[in-house]
């Protein structure tokens, strides 16, 4: 693979790239989080029986939604790591 003399300015635009790619991921995690409490919350709860479902639901797609950030989280870093490649 051809090594790349990048400006300054590209440089600190990949590692503005890569550190959105974590945010991104993160920000999936966290609703991850969210979905999966919730439905084991809405499960739990005697009170919320008539919508269980929902909170089955949300355990179903809790897992998802982790799956679908973790994949786009090494797509994009894979992706972004080809520019690492030049040496100082």
């Amino acid at each position: 693979m051809e090594k790349l003399n990048l400006s300054l300015t590209d440089k600190l635009a990949i590692d503005r790239t890569s550190l959105a790619n974590e945010r991104t991921f993160l920000a999936y995690f966290r609703t991850f989080i969210v979905f999966l409490s919730s439905g084991f919350a809405i499960i739990k709860l005697d009170l919320l029986q008539e919508i269980k479902w929902i909170g089955y639901m949300l355990i179903i797609i809790a897992p998802l939604l982790l799956l679908i950030g973790l994949i786009r989280f090494i797509y994009v870093k894979k992706n972004t790591k080809k520019y690492y490649l030049e040496k100082e």
